[in-house]
């Protein structure tokens, strides 16, 4: 009767988590460790501005890599703290929780998230798929057996899905998302000029002045890197046509995903999307024009959601309203 509801949307970038009325928090998936003692130093924000900025005894890292854990022991350190900060010391009344996984998973993945939950502190623990709990999240009409599309443009994975019937028809999980985008930036920055900069600096460049698809007004911003060959500091000067032409690979594929995914499915839900269009949510969502270019390369429209960047953790929250209907298709530990 005490016990909390809590949704929470575990990401390679941002862990987001809610209850029943609002979305408590929202820290970067990041932590900072003493190397030696293998003890959190810092969680959340904290550590992601001593990213790159810190001595050998410590180091900052992601414990989650393509939307799946990489460190087990780091992740169920970290929910351990997140779900303490929401729910207090859980010691009484631990709350029930349900959280997002990449479709298609492993066995072994999904285990891996069910006990870190477990082992964090709660009483009991549901799986559910990104793409279902995004769906669910913008109160997409998926318990028709009429087709909904969605693509949920990820820190760490790109997922694509078709959806009739509380359930998943279709749907493929790329392992290429923003930190992906981040990383092409780096390294076209690289090869023209031969300076190296961060992947912060580079995330810095894709929100400001980046874009998917070419832009009527050039926008530019100087950075500061590192000369190749003095090591010295050099700044740069990048422009939005230059952001936009470092992107085209990694989004050539964001898009081959969504045509794979509309190969699979049936003809009869193809035409229910291309009357509805295709949602597109997460933070990659948000670069300008990534609307466009799947509009023109898909044939199909596409939008941007109300809620892209917290659609999937209110869809877990809201899963538990409609647990008798979504269970059968929930992934099983």
């Amino acid at each position: 009767m005490f016990s909390k509801e809590l949704g929470v949307d575990l990401g390679t970038m941002y862990t987001r988590i809610a209850d029943s009325t609002q979305v408590l928090l929202e820290e970067p998936t990041i932590v900072a460790i003493e190397v030696d003692d293998q003890k959190m130093v810092a969680a959340g924000l904290e550590a992601r501005d001593m990213f790159g900025k810190v001595p050998d005894s410590i180091e900052v890292a992601r414990p989650l890599r393509n939307g799946v854990i990489a460190d087990y022991e780091i992740t169920e350190t970290l929910l351990q703290y997140l779900l303490q900060r929401v729910s207090g010391s859980m010691r009484i009344f631990r709350p029930r929780v349900m959280i997002s996984v990449p479709f298609g998973v492993t066995s072994v993945e999904r285990r891996a998230v069910y006990e870190a939950v477990m082992e964090a502190g709660s009483r009991e623990a549901f799986l559910i798929q990104q793409p279902l709990a995004a769906a669910i999240g913008i109160d997409l009409p998926i318990n028709s057996p009429s087709g909904n599309m969605i693509i949920s443009l990820g820190g760490g994975c790109t997922e694509a899905a078709v959806m009739a019937m509380y359930g998943i028809v279709a749907a493929d999980t790329l392992r290429v998302g923003g930190m992906d985008l981040d990383e092409a930036i780096v390294n076209y920055v690289r090869r023209k000029y031969g300076v190296v900069i961060g992947q912060l600096t580079a995330e810095q460049l894709k929100t400001r002045i980046g874009a998917a698809v070419p832009q009527d007004i050039e926008n530019s911003m100087e950075v500061q890197g590192q000369d190749q060959v003095t090591g010295l500091p050099r700044p740069v000067m990048l422009t939005t046509g230059e952001i936009v032409e470092a992107l085209q690979d990694p989004l050539k594929q964001i898009v081959e995903s969504g045509r794979k995914v509309l190969e699979k499915t049936p003809p009869e839900l193809v035409s229910d999307i291309i009357d509805r269009g295709v949602a597109l949510c997460g933070g990659g969502a948000l670069l300008r024009g990534v609307d466009k270019l799947l509009t023109k390369s898909l044939g199909i429209p596409a939008y941007l959601v109300d809620n892209p960047l917290t659609c999937v953790v209110q869809g877990t929250i809201r899963g538990f309203g409609m647990l008798n209907m979504i269970r059968r298709n929930l992934p099983q530990v």
